[in-house]
């Protein structure tokens, strides 16, 4: 049975991804911004640990997490939490830029880093949720996919540095995805938000489990996915 250590776990695709590995059996290890957070994804997963840490403060998940439980084994860490905020260049702040980069960026490298003595024993795999934005920048995404791009980054640098320990590393790059943070983006946008339009969390949760059940013979680096429609 896995281990699988998941941000993001409370609405989309890592909701799905959570749900899929639960009724499977998999162990689920949630992390959760808040306690009350924490609560609702203990109830949700039976059985699931949790631990609390604010991805958007990334200085602070190392004290957070010294004072709690941390699994002994790991076998997957998957990145999958992110926050988004449109604007112009000429208009965005220090904020806007520092929010998206701490969550999106720093946080998933200081989780790896914390967690990399379990993922070397184990020979796991991190997967890192990326976006279209971490591949092409359009107007008014600059501080999303600059983030983005940086993930792209650390997974890259990531890959090798850990092959030689067996870690496997992914980044998979979904499209416009159908979830609270689509429609966030839509009212931002000022256009109306379809969810039939887009991909399913789901389909997404289904790549993302191939990529983690590849025998360990090989491994998917990087993975596009498109709506279909």
């Amino acid at each position: 049975m896995a281990t699988h250590l998941i941000t993001g776990a409370g609405s989309g695709i890592g909701a799905a991804v959570a749900r899929r590995l639960h009724e499977r059996g998999d162990d689920l290890v949630l992390v959760a911004r808040d306690a009350g957070r924490a609560k609702e994804l203990a109830d949700r997963y039976a059985g699931a640990r949790t631990l609390v840490a604010d991805l958007a403060a990334p200085d602070r998940i190392s004290w957070a997490l010294g004072h709690q439980t941390l699994p002994d084994r790991i076998d997957s860490l998957l990145h999958i939490a992110g926050v988004v905020d449109l604007g112009r260049v000429g208009d965005l702040t220090p904020r806007t830029w520092h929010n998206q980069l701490d969550v999106n960026l720093v946080a998933p490298a200081e989780l790896t880093r914390l967690f990399l003595p379990q993922l070397r024993v184990a020979q796991g795999h991190v997967v890192f949720v990326n976006s279209g934005a971490g591949l092409n920048a359009h107007a008014e995404w600059a501080a999303y996919a600059a983030s983005k791009h940086g993930l792209k980054a650390l997974a890259d640098s990531l890959r090798h540095e850990e092959h030689g320990n067996g870690v496997r590393v992914t980044s998979v790059y979904p499209g416009r995805t159908a979830s609270p943070m689509q429609a966030k983006v839509h009212s931002q946008e000022g256009k109306e938000y379809d969810e039939s339009r887009w991909i399913d969390p789901e389909s997404v949760a289904t790549t993302i489990l191939t990529a983690l059940d590849l025998p360990r013979d090989a491994e998917i680096n990087d993975l596009t996915v498109r709506p279909g429609r």
